[in-house]
């Protein structure tokens, strides 16, 4: 059970919310992810996207870039190099989990 303690309390509390994970992975593969298409992968309010985006960015996993498009704002987001990190540290987590629930 030791072991079992030490995965979970290594685990990043930042992507123990689904939103959180799904922004993450979506980053993990895409270069930058518009809002419209972020917001309808992860089926979102406009509020909630921008809720969760903010705390990753806080924490510096993701990067916002803000800019026009004629006269249409366009909002994309990407992963940066410690959120990448973060975010393989955090599977590598999850599969030790994985692998001492199915022994």
């Amino acid at each position: 059970m030791a072991d079992l303690r030490s995965i979970i309390s290594d685990m990043d509390k930042e992507f123990n919310n689904r939103i959180r994970l799904g922004l993450m992975a979506a980053m993990m593969i895409e270069d930058w992810i518009e809002f419209k298409t972020m917001k309808h992968l992860l089926d979102l309010t406009d509020g909630n996207l921008a809720s969760h985006v903010a705390a990753l960015e806080n924490c510096g996993y993701m990067e916002v870039r803000k800019k026009f498009i004629g006269k249409r704002p366009n909002t994309s987001y990407k992963i940066t190099p410690t959120g990448r990190r973060a975010f393989e540290h955090h599977l590598t987590q999850m599969e030790e989990l994985i692998k001492k629930a199915r022994s």
